[in-house]
């Protein structure tokens, strides 16, 4: 594998586990069972992806297979981290690695590492690691700042692609970490009634909302359900809810 591990390298990374503890240690007695990556060189995607599926040798928590929809059966075939270990060091050393929410995926990482029992070093010795949620709180206070919610705030349409899980999160977030970072001057905010300005720091103009003669539609049972189903996926991957607290 040919990679440019040059300062401009960028490696956004997602991934997928059989869960998380509630308590303690977020990643302990769990398991990586997927791996998507995108790589970036001068803010393009290059299409050398890093993707795979991998057998945690214990089971998936119920609530994790609603989030990704990845069974026990599916993985049953697949290779365990061991296997794939070394391909993947080389794939994201050097790098800076992009990741939403960054806690969450390195502890699996270096928890995976750990096991393999060689010794190996904390993934921050051999990568640059940027948390994307800080950067996005930092630009967004008080908003939600999930991947759904700054997927609509850029106008990045998911609907055509192809892709799914981890892959898919990393390819949206390569879209929305270049928008973040790449000094827009106008971004219209069309699911949250703002037009931000941008890097030009022209200021923001609030789009005034009527507070009277709305119509309040209630959720059905079935809409209700939906939004605990995201909801947990709210707490994978931003470690909190704050519908929930």
């Amino acid at each position: 594998m040919d990679l440019q591990n040059t300062s401009n390298r960028i490696v956004v990374l997602d991934t997928e586990t059989t869960g998380m503890n509630k308590l303690g240690v977020h990643y302990e007695g769990h398991r990586i069972i997927e791996i998507g990556a995108v790589e970036v060189i001068n803010r393009r995607l290059t299409g050398r992806n890093f993707h795979v599926y991998l057998k945690p040798d214990r089971l998936v928590d119920p609530e994790a297979f609603g989030v990704h929809g990845i069974s026990d059966e599916f993985l049953a075939d697949k290779p365990v981290f061991a296997d794939i270990a070394d391909d993947f060091i080389e794939y994201i050393r050097g790098a800076e690695l992009v990741i939403h929410n960054a806690t969450f995926d390195i502890g699996f990482m270096d928890y995976e590492f750990g096991m393999l029992g060689r010794n190996l070093p904390k993934t921050e010795t051999f990568c640059k690691i940027t948390d994307s949620l800080a950067m996005a709180r930092k630009l967004f206070p008080g908003k939600r700042n999930n991947l759904d919610a700054l997927s609509d705030r850029y106008l990045i349409d998911n609907s055509k692609r192809t892709l799914h899980g981890a892959l898919l999160d990393s390819e949206i977030l390569s879209e929305v970490y270049l928008m973040m970072t790449g000094g827009q001057t106008s971004i219209k905010f069309t699911h949250e009634g703002e037009q931000n300005t941008g890097a030009d720091g022209l200021g923001i103009q609030r789009v005034a909302r009527p507070v009277s003669g709305l119509k309040v539609i209630t959720a059905s049972e079935q809409e209700l359900a939906w939004h605990e189903e995201r909801l947990d996926l709210v707490v994978k991957k931003g470690g909190s809810c704050l519908w929930r607290s």
